[in-house]
């Protein structure tokens, strides 16, 4: 398991699709996931630390979770199939850890709030992680490093999940990602 941060959320300009900016803790390496509006307005209000006059769906998953006794621990990107991530978030709970499928979505709109760490399986960064290049900001080719070196222990991704990523990483080629690495609002 990777430990990511949320670098940033951005909007596409040609579809004004939401996505969330994973960025890996030890490397430039990041990680953008599809959300819808609701998730990207709850993450981005609660990473700005702006109030609302009531609480959002996933402030009250969390205070839920709370009042049963429960603790989120992390959570975890865990798979991705079809140009769908997938995610699980763990939780203690009367000295059991349970893990709860979810939305990448929903559990970094919960991690936020909870304070927690966000991981991300090695497999899951080999097949959707992007490197950019420091001087235009564009996405480097998935082969290589930013400083341009290969990545060592890649996952083959066949041609069948290649094309079935076709609209993924186009949605990626269309984003404005020049002020990536910058510090934003958002993070």
């Amino acid at each position: 398991m990777l430990e990511m941060t949320v670098d940033s959320i951005r909007v596409s300009p040609m579809n004004y699709q939401r996505v969330v900016i994973l960025r890996e803790k030890e490397s430039d390496r990041y990680l953008p996931i599809w959300i819808g509006p609701a998730e990207a307005d709850a993450i981005a209000v609660k990473l700005q630390d702006l109030s609302v006059p009531r609480p959002l769906t996933h402030d009250l998953l969390g205070t839920i979770i709370d009042s049963l006794g429960g603790t989120i621990t992390h959570i975890l990107v865990n798979d991705l199939q079809n140009d769908t991530f997938f995610a699980k978030i763990t939780i203690q709970a009367n000295g059991e850890s349970k893990e709860i499928d979810c939305r990448p979505s929903d559990a970094v709109a919960l991690a936020v709030r909870a304070k927690v760490p966000i991981y991300a399986n090695e497999e899951v960064m080999d097949k959707a992680g992007i490197f950019l290049d420091k001087e235009t900001g564009k996405p480097l080719g998935q082969e290589s490093n930013a400083d341009g070196s290969s990545v060592k222990g890649k996952v083959e991704v066949k041609p069948e999940e290649l094309k079935s990523m076709s609209a993924f990483t186009d949605f990626i080629d269309s984003l404005d990602l020049e002020d990536f690495g910058k510090q934003s609002g958002t993070r």
